[in-house]
């Protein structure tokens, strides 16, 4: 019998087995087995194998279909193509339980949660406690990576440093067949992803919540001395039943103190959710978390995050050097306060941005107060700002408005003053004409007087009133000359400054 060694390759036999063979290559290999005992023994073995049974386990079992439902697969970041489960799987170890997929590390596993580019999360059960837990186990493609070790066992020290309601707990890290892994509660609920795509925008009493809590997490890891360098809503967690969100996948972790945050060159986190000194590669301090949580509140606000582009480098340009639009253009049901409090996360210098976690969590304390009874709790003080700087459409018409507004005030003064001296002249003729000037009684006795005479006396009468005539034409002009300076100086003013330039 003359035996194909292509054919008699062991890669090709799994292959067959797992149905990742085009249709020509399997009717070859089906071909081969008819002739070819040895393939069949290899066969034989290769279908009783372990690993084979859990794959089979995963298109049998109903318990990896509540495992997608769950929604808690975002958790694990960014996917990784071509990675399928079957694959992942095969460092199970059988067991005897029909409906758990296998064993692994003492844990009975019922479900696969989900992949990620670090690795994968199972649903295993304690048996010892009786209790679901989440184990995260390394990749098994990166087991021999010296740097993926010890970035997962850097993620497991960094979690278990931090004890608080809002952040994933560690319950152990051990590891087996090979493989690292760390075990953590097992969350009932979707992640904060989900519930973007499906009921973005959220109401605000809802993204308040989720702003103080999840910077109520940050503020406990910041404690620490850690920057989590990855928040984005795929890495929040929902607990089902009650309003409690946690942080989880510490993998990008590093102490405040670690030569990779303070030297710069070093680009890592989410491209979406960076800050700015993270996509320039720049230094970077807890104030970075809280740029991505403002994105993260933004994306809340609007159901969008607020850099998009077509490509990472195209988004890192639009972090860096752009700002984004504004979200009560997007979602005007949004308060002002709320926008105001994104928009300080979101400053392109740190030093610009809340300074820490705490405070930014006290401040999402008191506006879900103010919210909720709004006619008994007020503001916090610092958001009770005088009104925003007008836009530059603002601007020029108050300009125009002011300049305009004079002009119409000189000339009405102007004519008003004009129609008075008129008015006031000929009054004045129309006396001089009559010769009455018995209304006045110093005009009368100062014409009884020798050497007076009635000519003398309308001369003092004339005189007198050329005075005040003088009088009311200075003060007119005056106030003609005051008006005139005011629109000169409105208008240097408005020249020189123009409009406000907007940020870009």
């Amino acid at each position: 019998m003359q035996i194909d060694p292509d054919l008699c390759d062991e890669t090709a036999l799994d292959a067959l087995l797992a149905d990742r063979l085009a249709d020509l290559e399997r009717v070859a290999v089906e071909r081969h087995l008819e002739s070819c005992v040895a393939c069949r023994d290899r066969l034989e073995r290769l279908a009783a194998a372990p690993a084979l049974w859990a794959e089979a386990q995963v298109s049998l079992s109903t318990a990896a279909d509540d495992a997608r439902e769950s929604g808690v697969a975002s958790a694990l970041g960014r996917e990784t193509e071509g990675l399928r489960p079957e694959h992942i799987l095969r460092f199970l170890s059988p067991t005897d339980d029909p409906h758990m997929l296998g064993r692994f590390g003492g844990y009975e596993i019922s479900a696969l949660i989900g992949c990620g580019g670090m690795g994968v999360v199972l649903k295993g059960l304690d048996v010892a406690l009786d209790r679901y837990v989440a184990i995260k186990v390394l990749a098994p493609h990166l087991a021999t990576s010296p740097a993926a070790r010890l970035r997962f066992a850097r993620e497991a020290q960094a979690a278990a440093a931090v004890v608080h309601d809002n952040v994933v707990a560690i319950h152990a890290v051990s590891e087996a067949n090979g493989l690292p892994y760390l075990v953590m509660p097992y969350i009932r609920g979707a992640s904060l992803q989900k519930r973007i795509d499906t009921q973005a925008p959220l109401a605000t009493p809802e993204i308040l919540r989720i702003g103080r809590q999840v910077a109520a997490g940050l503020a406990a890891a910041h404690a620490q001395g850690l920057v989590h360098r990855d928040i984005k809503p795929a890495n929040i967690l929902l607990d089902d039943g009650v309003e409690r969100l946690k942080i989880t996948d510490f993998g990008l972790a590093r102490a405040a103190d670690d030569a990779s945050l303070t030297r710069s060159g070093v680009i890592a986190g989410t491209p979406q959710f960076m800050s700015p000194e993270q996509a320039r590669g720049d230094a970077v301090d807890s104030r970075s978390d809280l740029f991505s949580l403002g994105t993260v509140l933004y994306t809340l606000c609007t159901g969008r995050p607020p850099f998009r582009a077509e490509t990472s480098f195209g988004m890192l340009r639009r972090i860096t050097d752009e700002e984004p639009r504004s979200i009560r253009e997007i979602n005007p049901g949004i308060p002002e306060f709320l926008e105001d409090i994104i928009r300080k996360l979101h400053a392109k210098d740190p030093a610009d941005r809340f300074a820490t976690a705490t405070e930014v969590t006290q401040l999402f304390e008191q506006c879900l107060a103010h919210v909720q009874q709004p006619t008994t709790v007020p503001l916090p003080e610092m958001l009770r700002r005088q009104p925003a700087a007008p836009s530059v459409r603002e601007q020029t018409t108050r300009h125009k408005t002011i300049l305009g507004g004079t002009i119409a005030l000189a000339v009405l003064v102007g004519v008003t003053t004009i129609a008075g001296l008129i008015q006031y002249a000929l009054q004045g003729n129309s006396r001089s004409s009559s010769g009455d000037l018995s209304a006045d009684p110093s005009v009368e006795a100062e014409a009884g007087r020798p050497g007076n005479d009635i000519a003398s006396a309308k001369t003092t009468w004339n005189g007198d009133e050329d005075e005040a005539l003088d009088l009311q034409i200075r003060q007119a002009d005056e106030d003609v000359d005051f008006l005139a300076k005011t629109i000169l100086e409105e208008g240097a003013e408005s020249e020189r400054s123009g409009p406000p330039e907007q940020g870009h």
